[in-house]
């Protein structure tokens, strides 16, 4: 386990599967790691992780009924480092069409949609995407200062978030034509991608936000 002196991570409670995985992830990058649905164990943490796999409603109509949505966004604006996971990434946006429109927490401007079924050029696409590809990361982020420039990780989604504001993007994918794999703000970076998943490249990412978080 690892020691008393690492920090508290919050690892939030969506009601999905995977928590376990995280957990274990997060633990071999020297974190302590609390699952909870509790606010006042977010409020509490040096950091929180919001994973997620499954529908975008469910999970956003989940937290709305413990209060959970609210307590990732006071955590947030007290500056503690969020790690998004998959839809704790697309969370964060306004809203997503996924089985029709339901609002997401407004964090960041944009929406979340399905893939089309064919790329820019008219290539076709497999929905749901799910596999390795390669992120290309970019911008000033505290994180990316612990990562390479690009690196592979595991996809599993047939949804991606279109951001309304170009600045937040913080990593992309060619999957017959760009889409956002990397969102960032001051307090936040979140992924599209499983780092629970992805080995070595996903153990990197998890060691940039420990960092991350002890710099903070």
């Amino acid at each position: 386990m690892p020691p008393k002196a690492s920090p508290r991570i919050a690892l939030v409670d969506t009601g999905a599967g995977n928590l376990r995985s995280v957990a274990k992830a997060l633990e071999r990058s020297l974190l302590r790691v609390d699952v909870t649905g509790d606010a006042g164990a977010i409020a509490d943490a040096d950091g929180l992780v919001l994973p997620g796999v499954g529908a975008f409603a469910s999970a956003a109509q989940a937290l709305a009924a413990k209060g959970l949505d609210d307590a990732v966004k006071r955590a947030l604006e007290r500056g503690r480092p969020y790690l998004g996971l998959c839809l704790g990434l697309q969370l964060l946006f306004d809203e997503s069409d996924e089985h029709g429109p339901t609002p997401g927490f407004g964090v960041l401007r944009g929406r979340v949609e399905r893939f089309a079924a064919a790329g820019p050029d008219g290539r076709k696409r497999r929905v749901p995407h799910i596999g390795w590809n390669t992120v290309r990361f970019r911008g000033r982020h505290p994180m990316l200062a612990h990562l390479p420039e690009s690196d592979v990780f595991y996809f599993v989604h047939a949804y991606h978030a279109v951001p309304a504001n170009a600045d937040d993007v913080a990593g992309v994918v060619d999957y017959e034509g760009d889409f956002v794999a990397a969102v960032a703000g001051p307090t936040l970076f979140a992924v599209q991608f499983h780092p629970e998943k992805s080995q070595q490249s996903g153990k990197r990412l998890l060691d940039a936000y420990a960092a991350w978080v002890r710099e903070a």
